[in-house]
């Protein structure tokens, strides 16, 4: 995999307790990407991405002309330097009771009787290991009662660590799993993880927009679904995320802390789905649901 990764300019705003619909269009079209965190206390992080041609005044005046507010934000410029390689895909191995995942930048492989995940994360990684570490558990407990596993979606994949568990673990000629994001990093990213595992004739990687692409409602329906994005592209999408499970299959949900797990659950309720279990790591959360 090529990690020489270009410079980039990264604008990070005043976390908010909500941010405004208008807002959120206006920052998108203006990057070339953007991301929205969650704070541990719940509110709202958005980071903007642009080139180093990225002019302040402009960005002022483009605002001004969209009549929204901006919140107080700063901007920080990271020189090419390989700095994602080098400041984000450092990351501890994370360990469950069924997998360990660690970093292509571990020397050594780590010494485990688990099943075990080597990752490139750097651009593609995902909300966080607390949310990871929920999802694997979950899958864990899917594996433990021999839930049905013939397809399986992983919506917004991230670098594939979700898709890649469910290939390691339940990897046989029937196994199809199909792992989308909308962004095409993370596309290349979760490709490039298959093949260094070993895992590639599992997945079918794919750029999509939610549901909505060819190859999503190609393999539809699903045993299992899993999504570990945030909480409101969860309940945006509980809709079709049901359409698409099979009767008697399972959803794994995460990305959400305690103040949205009520949302995002009843939105879910509301379509016919059932809670089968709650998962907490500090302030985040996830939820495996059944469709009866």
């Amino acid at each position: 995999m090529n990690n020489n990764l270009s410079s980039c300019t990264i604008i990070t705003f005043e976390p908010l307790e909500t941010i405004s619909e208008d807002l959120v269009f206006f920052l998108d079209e203006y990057f070339d990407v953007t991301a929205c965190n969650y704070t541990d206390d719940g509110k709202e992080e958005y980071v903007g991405y642009a080139g180093l041609d990225f002019d302040d005044a402009d960005f002022v005046a483009s605002d001004k002309i969209s009549n929204v507010i901006l919140p107080t934000y700063k901007i920080e410029v990271l020189k090419n330097k390989n700095w994602l390689t080098e400041n984000v895909i450092k990351f501890d191995p994370i360990e469950t009771d069924d997998f360990l995942i660690y970093g292509i930048h571990e020397k050594q492989v780590p010494i485990t009787n688990k099943p075990a995940i080597k990752i490139y994360a750097a651009t593609a990684f995902g909300s966080g290991h607390q949310t990871t570490k929920s999802c694997l558990n979950a899958i864990s407990d899917l594996n433990k009662q021999n839930a049905n596993h013939k397809h399986i979606l992983d919506m917004g994949t991230g670098s594939g660590i979700l898709a890649l568990a469910c290939a390691k673990i339940w990897g046989d000629d029937n196994l199809c799993v199909t792992a989308v994001d909308i962004d095409d990093e993370s596309v290349r990213v979760t490709t490039q993880n298959a093949f260094d595992n070993n895992l590639e004739q599992f997945l079918n990687v794919a750029q999509s927009d939610g549901y909505n692409s060819k190859i999503v409602q190609q393999n539809a329906p699903y045993d299992i679904i899993l999504s570990n994005i945030l909480a409101r592209p969860l309940i945006e999408m509980a809709p079709l995320l049901y359409k698409h499970l099979k009767t008697g299959g399972y959803c794994v949900l995460s990305g959400f802390i305690d103040e949205q797990v009520d949302w995002v659950i009843d939105a879910h309720k509301q379509q016919g789905l059932s809670v089968v279990k709650i998962y907490n790591i500090d302030n985040w959360y996830a939820v495996l649901m059944e469709k009866k």
